[in-house]
């Protein structure tokens, strides 16, 4: 069985794939490609969505590829498979986002992802570097990971989780900001894993070794 990261021409994937290949080579888990084939997304293991850029944009080029879509539902609603979201695919599973114009999400989690207010005004937006996690609620892909460890992030706009046993870590930027979403089969993180370190790290074995 595979692994695959989801190319829809939305971002580099190039350091995500050596990511996961790395520490798919240390667990002995599946391999790991990047493909846009619906066929291949279908049949997989494990999905893995990437996301780069604005919301809208990122859901657009999805969609325009015709069927890969349906795909990743067929792979992760019916079929089960471990799905994570990465920065704007972590986004996308909220019910609507609200960057440029308001544009459906896959409605996976339900709430809103809308821009960072922080408290502070002289915080800067975006929400650019380092912070550190704040864990909410225990779960298998944050085995290891502890509130105040650190990961990168680079991002304006944030989910608004309605239901907040789906928020299971956040970072404090003049206010709650979600770091990591969750429910079944489903999680994402708004920070790029691939870029945190050790952290990240440990966070795409502890994914590739899951089984819920």
């Amino acid at each position: 069985m595979t692994t695959v990261i989801v190319d829809y021409e939305s971002g580099n994937l190039h350091s995500a794939e050596k990511a996961f290949q790395r520490m798919a080579a240390e667990v002995g888990a599946d391999k790991v490609v990047v493909t846009s084939d619906p066929d291949t997304v279908r049949g997989a293991s494990r999905v893995v969505l990437p996301g780069d850029g604005a919301f809208p944009a990122c859901r657009k080029e999805l969609y325009d590829h015709r069927g890969l879509f349906e795909a990743i539902e067929e792979a992760v609603l019916t079929g089960g498979r471990p799905f994570m979201g990465i920065c704007i695919g972590m986004q996308m599973l909220a019910t609507r986002g609200l960057e440029y114009s308001e544009t459906d999400g896959f409605d996976w989690i339900a709430g809103t992802v809308a821009p960072i207010a922080p408290s502070d005004p002289s915080m800067k937006v975006p929400h650019m570097g380092w912070n550190d996690l704040v864990i909410d609620t225990p779960h298998p892909v944050l085995d290891g990971i502890k509130t105040g460890d650190h990961a990168y992030f680079v991002h304006s706009y944030h989910f608004e989780v309605s239901d907040h046993a789906q928020r299971i870590a956040h970072v404090e930027y003049g206010g709650a900001v979600t770091a990591v979403v969750g429910r079944d089969t489903i999680v994402g993180t708004q920070f790029h894993p691939e870029k945190s370190q050790a952290t990240g790290l440990r966070i795409i074995r502890n994914f590739l070794t899951w089984a819920p």
